[in-house]
């Protein structure tokens, strides 16, 4: 049996699903609403909740996608016996996250999550050609525009950042000084880029495409500034081995065995930007016919 845990209406999920059925694989999804009970039958733990119910034992393969497994926890009103029986709660939890984590898997919820600058630090490591970068809480000794700013934290939504208002922060090439100091911040060198590369990556295997953005002003800085009437031309690419041998390194010091690696390509020189654990494929497996939806259901 394979575990999906996933997000209600997502998109690549759903493509995969639709794959596992032609493969008569069979699965049990959760979202990220679902709250679960952790019960014992015949001595094999069962965890249920309103829509699903399964024994930790005859789950095979897990798929973490989004979203994560959510437990009621029982309350009790002497703090004492609280405190005692939360504790004892958690482990019981731990336990389960890590004996389905320690089974064949896509991704785990416990390494969803990286430090982009410790991610860094180890591609520094592994030789990769990374752009320069520093932290800073003012731009007294930023270069204008020569030098890019982006979050610490990955691909950032601001969520109501005003009255029925939402934001996404996009990378930014910085133009001006700023008079006052701010928040820590995280600069980096802009690459004047042939290409960028957006690569996939599952258990040692990658694919790559390239993404050809610098012509547009919309998206030169950061692709992701979509251009629906004009897009970018984007075509299959083929990285160099030793680079792909790296990219195994990498992904394994981190843990990771599934996710998206981003590049700048610039003469013969490959720029490590960052990684991200969950990945979106989607684009590049319909642009690049590399039908990567099969490949993650036949892996399950």
């Amino acid at each position: 049996m394979i575990l999906i845990i996933s997000q209600k209406n997502e998109t690549a999920t759903i493509e995969v699903i639709r794959h596992l059925m032609v493969l008569k694989k069979k699965f049990i999804r959760i979202h990220e609403d679902e709250v679960f009970e952790i019960k014992t039958i015949n001595k094999r733990i069962l965890i249920e909740s309103s829509r699903n119910r399964f024994f930790i034992d005859e789950i095979e393969s897990v798929w973490y996608r989004r979203g994560g497994l959510n437990f009621n926890r029982l309350k009790y009103s002497n703090p004492s016996i609280f405190l005692h029986m939360n504790e004892t709660q958690y482990w019981l939890e731990d336990y389960i996250q890590k004996t389905l984590e320690s089974k064949r898997h896509i991704n785990k919820e416990s390494t969803s999550l990286i430090n982009k600058l410790i991610v860094l630090d180890k591609a520094r490591k592994l030789s990769f050609d990374i752009p320069e970068y520093f932290l800073a809480e003012n731009t007294n000794q930023v270069k204008l525009n020569k030098t890019i700013l982006k979050t610490i934290n990955g691909n950032v939504t601001l969520d109501e950042i005003k009255k029925d208002f939402s934001g996404f922060m996009y990378t930014t090439l910085l133009e001006e000084h700023e008079s006052q100091d701010f928040f820590i911040t995280f600069f980096q060198e802009k690459i004047e880029k042939d290409f960028e590369i957006r690569t996939f990556y599952l258990n040692s295997h990658c694919w790559s495409m390239a993404i050809f953005s610098q012509n547009d002003e919309q998206t030169k800085t950061d692709f992701r500034k979509y251009n629906k009437k004009k897009p970018n031309r984007n075509v299959p690419y083929d990285l160099p081995k030793y680079l792909e041998e790296k990219i195994n390194l990498l992904m394994k010091s981190l843990d990771i065995n599934c996710g998206s690696i981003d590049f700048i390509k610039r003469g013969e020189k490959y720029y490590f930007l960052e990684i991200n654990p969950i990945g979106q494929f989607s684009n590049l497996s319909y642009t690049c016919n590399y039908a990567l939806e099969q490949k993650l259901a036949e892996y399950l």
